[in-house]
């Protein structure tokens, strides 16, 4: 008797014998196919014992019998309505029958279940029926949870609904059915978190504390849907949310899980939910900078929706593997339809969720076709869909015509730097003998790249023992500058591993320009080196390893024209090494590049061709090779008035015929050199490597002395110099943040305890012992005129100045023997006598560096500010320490920290060496605004050129000035209303606007002032302040 026959008469009991009849004779021949709409019909029967029997039946087909699932599912419906029946025993039998259901059916098909358990959950449905529902979703997180992950997006909303409902079963059962759903969502950042947020479905007071927590949590890993169902709710509630603190945060987290969204097409179900409430924020927001924070979140949001308009969808589609299957299994049997029709929403989910081997295809897939197929045509059928399935999710990519070259690399990985994400989920393949450009904007992460790379730490990368590596830098450590050039290559552990002698370290230095008649010897210590040398150094030490892959930072930094040809020779000469380089020379990466690899948005994008090639494809990279283009402003502090000064063209630091020498050579580095600068001072000073530039400007600003010649520095004057090898300045404070390191270095005062340290600034023993000798010093009594002759010391100087009648400074000292102050002041020509000179200066240094303090006293705030006018985002300013940033960023630091006490003469040694084309084309522009002198030495033309009329030329130590030298003479503008100070910035960063200084009245106007007043006093007007002040300095009042 066949199960159609059987069901007229079925009965409790019967179940068993009918499973195992379904499970020997399959469900067509069975006759399970064409009964299981009427097994349905007694499952929701109104009589007890029908009912009873039929759900019987349908658990053990679905205990039993797991290739009857297909149609066995249809009886779910019908199972969920009993549960409002008023027979205990039907609603029983209704729970058990429906979670049997949800637990037979196949993992990857319980998509196919939710349309039926979803429609069991509008609240016009009986409270048991709808617990019922909640439960059974419930059961698959246990059942099926990477499947129930991958849905959902369509699961979440259908059960907050019910979290908010007034019944408490169904409340109870939908938070027991979203816990098991937050189990799943596969997001090890969120992860930790889910508790809360389930509290905050349910109770919406508590969304801005979770908000609070979730902004602070660091996303790695990659966000895909079941993460942005769940948190996608919470992020719509923040940004409804009054508190405007609350909408910000909402913003951060969108704004910073959305970068990590790898496939777009996970977002695109939620966009047109976030887009319109954060436009709305956008446009409604007060606080300027909450609204700034949420105008990043839509153009991010705006970015990935132009991505997942563009991505090709490679999710599954049940219609089309449904045509698929019906090409492999054809016939007009009633199960079929609905084998087929399930097979493909379980071959769906199992593309979805990358499932796509052979042999997971046929154990899922073969029980549904047992009936219609045998095993070979089964299997052939199962197979050859699967291979459909593949090509529909390929996504096309772009040929390589370079398949022929040998590949280095091919890998996919993720970069941090801290807490920071500067990479994520991104590919790269390297090919050998090509030359790659790398590109990105300051802190986008190329040198750690690099960095990564080198110490064989980014993952997928093939093993240094397989692929030689080398990182070429031109930082020399301090622990090794006392080594010679042969030497500092010679002790490297990888020139150790490869057993180099130091025959061949010193015939390979010889190839680059070491040799013992040339400008930088073999033997000399390599901290002699300049900054062109010390590359050509590294670059040998390179040579010498035999890299596959070369990374170079930065190659033609510090170099002549001549070297930076040379360098470009040498990489175009490596046909068998591929090239990795950051450089911000538009020309080395037009010369020798063949391929460019940009960072952006955390991933790295190849383009094939040198860089005219790349702005072609992509005009905005033109920012950072062009100063116009730059987005990026800079903003320096304006020097203020010099006492003493009325001219812009009056020289402020002057060398007279200095000549000088190195300790350690016989011949001079500089010859008789005599320049000056001034306020209006543009000066470009270039010249080849090892020429003299450096050494001239360290003479110039006092860190060396001359031999021969003077060196003179206006005492009121504040100097800023930023050195060639920028990071000294702050190497010994990296575990500062940069507010930190600029409020320790300016703290005393104003004083800047960087610039005290200098050898020019420490006594030799000649000026010790002048400064112990006695010295005849003379003194008149006012009174009576009497001149005194007493031979005195002076213990030090107290640090108080003032102007004699002469017009010449005069400095306050105590005595050797005088233990308290005398108050007395002595001519600075007499103390220089006494070996005081540099006492002299560093007072004089002192009182400059107070008076820059006045106009802005040294508060964090006013030091971010100030951060932030170089460049320097605040996070990193105030938040960062300084050893977790980037060259450009260091060197930000290093130029604020220098610009802090507002100087009048700037000194920029190679500032082009670490700042982008965005940066420096900041630089150029406050460069250009900037009132004060501004000496530069660099190799790039195209900096020095748009900013400096005047060029000193150094060859060889000897100094020739080109360009329009006299210019500074032209610019001898009067310095009166100009250099006045407008205003003052308090500690909390408020301006106060101070009155300009009075006018000096011509005696004809002071003929007629005093008429004026006489008047107004005759007829007892009031005076105003000003009026006051003279009347009473006239004696009038």
């Amino acid at each position: 008797m066949s199960i159609e026959e059987k069901l007229a008469t079925l009965s409790l009991g019967d179940e068993s014998s009918l499973a195992a009849t379904v499970k020997s004779d399959g469900i067509e021949k069975s006759g399970l196919a064409p009964s299981i709409e009427g097994l349905a019909a007694k499952c929701g029967s109104g009589d007890e014992k029908e009912a009873l029997a039929g759900m019987a039946l349908a658990r053990s087909l679905a205990s039993d019998c797991p290739e009857a699932q297909a149609l066995t599912k249809l009886c779910l419906g019908p199972c969920l309505e009993q549960a409002s029946s008023k027979s205990k025993s039907v609603r029983e039998a209704a729970s058990s029958t429906s979670l049997a259901i949800c637990a037979g059916t196949n993992p990857f098909g319980v998509k196919s279940l939710l349309p039926v358990l979803f429609a069991a959950l509008p609240v016009e449905k009986k409270w048991q029926i709808r617990e019922l529902a909640l439960r059974c979703v419930a059961s698959l997180g246990e059942t099926a949870p990477k499947q129930l992950g991958n849905a959902l997006p369509e699961v979440v909303p259908e059960v907050t609904a019910c979290m908010w409902d007034t019944k408490k079963q169904i409340k109870q059962a939908a938070t027991a059915a979203m816990r098991e759903a937050l189990k799943v969502i596969g997001n090890k950042d969120i992860e930790h978190m889910t508790e809360k947020i389930l509290i905050a479905i349910s109770k919406p007071k508590e969304v801005p504390e979770i908000m609070h927590e979730m902004a602070g949590v660091t996303f790695v890993q990659s966000v895909e849907s079941p993460a942005l169902a769940m948190v996608v709710p919470l992020l719509l509630r923040g940004l409804r949310e009054k508190q405007i603190a609350t909408k910000r945060q909402s913003a951060v987290i969108i704004n910073n899980m959305s970068k990590l969204v790898d496939n777009p097409i996970d977002a695109a179900p939620f966009l047109p939910l976030l887009l319109p409430a954060l436009e709305t924020n956008a446009s409604s927001i007060a606080d300027p900078e909450a609204r700034g924070v949420t105008e990043k979140a839509v153009e991010q949001l705006n970015r990935l929706k132009g991505l997942a308009d563009k991505a090709v969808n490679v999710r599954g589609d049940p219609t089309k593997l449904e045509s698929e299957f019906k090409k492999h299994f054809a016939g007009d049997q009633q199960g079929l339809a609905a084998c087929i029709g399930h097979a493909a929403v379980v071959a769906t989910c199992m593309m979805d969720l990358q499932f796509m081997e052979d042999v997971q295809w046929k154990k899922n897939l073969s029980p549904f076709f047992g009936a219609y197929a045998d095993d070979a045509a089964c299997e052939a059928g199962i197979e050859a869909v699967r291979v459909e399935a593949e090509k529909m999710m390929e996504i096309p990519e772009e040929d390589d015509e370079e398949d022929d070259a040998e590949e280095l690399c091919n890998c996919q990985f993720t970069l941090a730097y801290g807490t920071k994400i500067l990479l994520h989920n991104t590919k790269m393949k390297l090919l050998r003998g090509k030359k790659y450009g790398l590109l990105g904007g300051n802190d986008s992460g190329k040198t750690t790249l690099m960095r990564s790379i080198a110490n064989n730490s980014v993952e997928g990368f093939p093993d240094s023992s397989d692929v030689r590596t080398v990182f070429v830098e031109a930082d020399i450590q301090g622990e090794q500058s006392h080594l010679s050039c042969i030497d500092y290559v010679f002790v490297d552990e990888k020139i150790q591993a490869l057993g180099c002698t130091k025959e061949q370290v010193k015939e390979m230095l010889a190839t680059v320009g070491f040799v013992p008649d040339g400008k930088a010897k073999p033997d000399h210590a390599v901290s002699t080196l300049s900054g062109g040398w010390r590359m050509k150094l590294a670059l040998a030490r390179a040579m010498l390893q035999k890299a596959d892959i070369l990374l170079l930072d930065e190659p033609t930094n510090h170099l002549d024209v001549i070297n930076v040809a040379w360098v470009k020779k040498y990489i175009n000469s490596l046909t068998n090494v591929t090239c990795i380089m950051v450089s911000h020379d538009s020309g080395l990466l037009n010369d020798c590049c063949t391929n460019i690899l940009q960072i952006e948005n955390l991933k790295l994008h190849p383009y094939k061709g040198n860089l005219d090639e790349f702005v072609k494809v992509k005009p905005s990279a033109r920012s950072y090779f062009s100063f116009t283009e730059s987005k990026m402003k800079f903003k320096f502090p304006q020097p203020g008035p010099i006492e003493g000064v009325k001219s812009k063209g009056k020289a402020l630091m002057k060398m007279s015929k200095c000549t000088f020498t190195y300790p350690c050579n016989e011949k001079p580095t500089l010859f008789d050199i005599s320049v000056q600068v001034s306020l209006s001072s543009r000066v470009a000073c270039v010249g080849e490597n090892g020429a003299g530039k450096s050494t001239m400007i360290k003479l110039l600003v006092g860190e060396i002395e001359p031999q021969v010649g003077d060196v003179w520095k206006h005492p009121n004057a504040r100097i800023a110099y930023v050195a060639q090898h920028a990071f000294h300045h702050i190497e010994s404070h990296l575990s500062k943040t940069p507010n930190e390191y600029i409020r320790w270095r300016y703290a005393n005062d104003g004083e800047d305890k960087e610039s005290l340290v200098k050898v020019t600034m420490q006594y030799t023993e000649e000026e010790k012992k002048l400064q112990s000798t006695p010295y005849q010093i003379q003194f008149v009594d006012e009174e009576s005129g009497k001149i005194t002759k007493v031979k005195k010391v002076v213990a030090e100087l107290v640090g108080g100045r003032k102007t004699n009648k002469q017009k010449d400074y005069e400095y306050e000292v105590r005595y050797a023997g005088s233990t308290q102050d005398s108050g007395e002041y002595l001519p600075g020509k007499t103390l220089k006598k006494m070996g005081w000179d540099k006492g002299m200066k560093a007072v004089d240094m002192k009182i400059a560096q107070r008076a820059g303090l006045y106009v802005r006293p040294l508060s964090t705030k006013n030091v971010e500010q100030h951060l932030e006018d170089v460049g320097l985002d605040k996070e990193f300013g105030t938040h960062y320490r300084m050893s977790a940033l980037s060259g450009g960023q260091k060197v930000k630091v290093v130029l604020a920290a220098a610009m802090w006490n507002q100087p009048h003469i700037l000194i920029l040694d190679e500032p082009t060496n670490y700042l982008d084309r965005d940066s420096l084309g900041a630089l150029a522009g406050a460069i250009e605004t900037y009132d004060g002198g501004v000496v530069i030495i660099s190799h790039n033309n195209e900096f020095c050129s748009k900013l400096c009329p005047e060029t000193w030329v150094m060859d060889a130590g000897h100094l020739e000035t080109k360009g329009d030298a006299e210019w500074m003479l032209k610019q001898d503008t009067k310095i009166d209303d100009q250099q006045q100070l407008t205003e003052v910035t308090d500690a909390a960063g408020n301006v106060t606007k101070l009155k300009g200084q009075k006018k000096k009245l011509s005696k004809k106007e002071e003929k007629q002032m005093v008429k004026k007043l006489k008047a107004k006093i005759k007829n007892g007007e009031p005076l105003d302040s000003d009026e006051e002040e003279f009347a009473i300095d006239k004696d009038l009042i």
